[in-house]
């Protein structure tokens, strides 16, 4: 039985969180509710946009994921997900309170290495992400070539398809999302990495197979991650 409790600090998005909750039930080798990872799900949709906060001098969500941070360590948790890529551009300062974080493009990594050892990767996120760097960087020194949505794909594809999950219209996702896919396929991506945890959501809404190209659904590799912490 597994006895490791997981902390999930989530709400950005509130689907996301939910879907990262199902996944991690569903992608445990279970045959019985004692089998499946306890977790502790802090969703707290008021934290502000991490993209907004990052670029935009928008409200810093720093004071609003500690407070998440600390109340997992109050319920007694052993380690914290965080289902939402942008939120890790503040990794090192949650961390700093003492509560191992999965990384969510570590346990990215590793499900890219399955699909791609090495080459051309593409990986779509928020605007704060991609900003950030926080793909390119860690995963150019595992060895992959890194390639991005261009500036016009970011405003008429990526934003568009993030939002339409966010606001629940998450059917109207896939075009302006799979078109993104396409064009980074396109430049040469051998793989995609979808680096929000939105748009996996919004890639499933449609005949995302037909798209031909790997995709990397980082909501499955964070629950994936989070089952072998709990397992260890």
């Amino acid at each position: 039985m597994i006895e490791r409790v997981l902390g999930v600090l989530g709400g950005m998005g509130p689907l996301a969180s939910a879907q990262f909750m199902a996944r991690l039930t569903l992608l445990t080798p279970a045959a019985r509710d004692q089998d499946h990872v306890p977790a502790v799900l802090w969703s707290d949709p008021r934290v502000p946009d991490r993209s907004r906060g990052r670029m935009e001098g928008g409200e810093d969500p720093l004071p609003w994921l500690l407070r998440g941070i600390r109340g997992l360590q109050a319920a007694g948790c052993g380690a914290v997900a965080i289902p939402c890529n942008t939120a890790h551009g503040w990794y090192d300062e949650m961390a700093a309170e003492g509560l191992p974080i999965l990384h969510i493009v570590d346990a990215a990594a590793v499900e890219l290495r399955r699909v791609l050892p090495a080459g051309v990767v593409g990986v779509m996120g928020t605007a704060g992400t991609l900003h950030m760097r926080l793909y390119q960087d860690r995963l150019e020194r595992m060895g992959w070539r890194v390639i991005v949505p261009d500036d016009a794909e970011m405003a008429a594809l990526v934003a568009p398809g993030i939002a339409r999950v966010k606001a629940n219209r998450v059917a109207e996702a896939y075009a302006p999302l799979a078109e993104a896919v396409r064009a980074l396929a396109g430049r040469g991506a051998q793989a995609v990495v979808l680096g929000c945890t939105e748009i996996p959501l919004g890639i499933q809404a449609g005949p995302w197979r037909e798209l031909g190209t790997p995709l990397v659904d980082t909501i499955d590799a964070l629950a994936l991650a989070a089952i072998r912490w709990a397992s260890a």
